[in-house]
């Protein structure tokens, strides 16, 4: 848990997040589920760690200094983060982000000032205009600015490998079987589960893949299949990107959106943890997991945000209505 020091400002309080046992949700299973609880960031999400960590290291490397443009494509959390750590830090930044963004997020982005590029979530991959194309464009056109990409740069792994995993280990003191989380970026789970393994290399990680992305047939069957919309944020991509390391993950199981927003409403019902979207998927994991070996281990996973992003959509029984997610 944080100290009770005095912080220099906000970007400070980053890390250093509470794991929390669950206990009633995971009643009848012989082994043990906890989860590290990231929504105690600043900015409310795992990624305040990769904007801190990313920032830093640019600036130590003399690639950006105050006053430049920081562009990025995000599906939210990131980008909070990021302008967080920007406005602290003097920097402006332009996100790339697609529309079918939770409106929540959106109004909070609003709220700080980003500079938001809304892209059409219709778009095929391969379009110059798609939501991973538009930002290295626009940062080449943007004088005095800086891609981070974080889909891409593996300082995103390495914020985890020094800040995420470690805190993991000594919070579980070593006693450890499994991580379970969702494959988004792949920094999270790559840079936790490259730690992890170097400490204990019996540890198994286990990712999560909503169906429609790419990485669960990648994983599974060597080949790239042709990529469908769904409605889980942060987790998923239509590309193989830089920062998934396949070569660390032990298996990836793929979860549908409708299970994931029950999963998630089902951690507010049973454990008063209000968290988000890619927390529902990352739990369901870990209780897929638990039933599957079906004797006593201790498994970690990850909540990477809160509910509050998606009270308009996954704990709006109209929007789930709508997208066809609920009778």
């Amino acid at each position: 848990m944080k100290s009770h020091k005095i912080y220099n400002d906000i970007v400070e309080t980053t890390g250093n997040t509470p794991l929390v046992k669950l206990n009633r949700i995971t009643k009848g299973l012989k082994s043990e589920i906890y989860a590290k609880i990231e929504f105690f960031n600043p900015a409310g999400s795992v990624k305040d760690r990769i904007a801190k960590y990313m920032i830093e290291t640019a600036e130590k490397k003399g690639k950006i200094k105050p006053g430049d443009t920081i562009v990025e494509n995000s599906s939210g959390n990131t980008a909070l983060a990021l302008a967080i750590v920007c406005s602290v830090r003097g920097y402006n930044l332009k996100i790339v982000i697609r529309d079918s963004t939770s409106p929540d997020k959106l109004k909070i982005l609003k709220a700080l000032n980003v500079d938001l590029i809304l892209v059409d979530s219709t778009l095929p991959p391969e379009s110059p205009d798609s939501y991973n194309n538009l930002a290295p464009r626009i940062a080449a056109k943007t004088p005095n600015s800086y891609y981070l990409d974080q889909h891409n740069d593996r300082t995103n792994n390495e914020a985890h490998y020094k800040t995420t995993g470690p805190e993991i280990w000594e919070q579980m003191q070593g006693q450890i079987d499994y991580f379970v989380a969702g494959v988004g970026t792949g920094g999270t789970i790559c840079g936790v589960a490259q730690f992890l393994k170097e400490k204990d290399p019996d540890i198994q990680v286990i990712g999560v893949d909503p169906k429609g992305s790419v990485f669960y047939d990648y994983f599974h069957k060597g080949k790239k299949i042709k990529p469908s919309p769904y409605l889980i944020e942060g987790l998923g991509d239509e590309f193989l990107i830089g920062c998934v390391d396949f070569s660390l993950l032990d298996d990836i199981y793929q979860i549908t959106d409708q299970t994931a927003f029950e999963m998630t409403r089902k951690i507010a019902e049973k454990e008063a943890i209000m968290a988000g979207g890619s927390s529902g998927a990352a739990l369901w994991g870990a209780l897929k997991l638990a039933h599957e070996i079906d004797r006593p281990a201790r498994i970690v996973t990850l909540f990477p945000d809160s509910a509050n992003r998606y009270i308009s959509s996954i704990f709006n029984d109209s929007w789930l209505k709508e997208k066809g997610l609920m009778e």
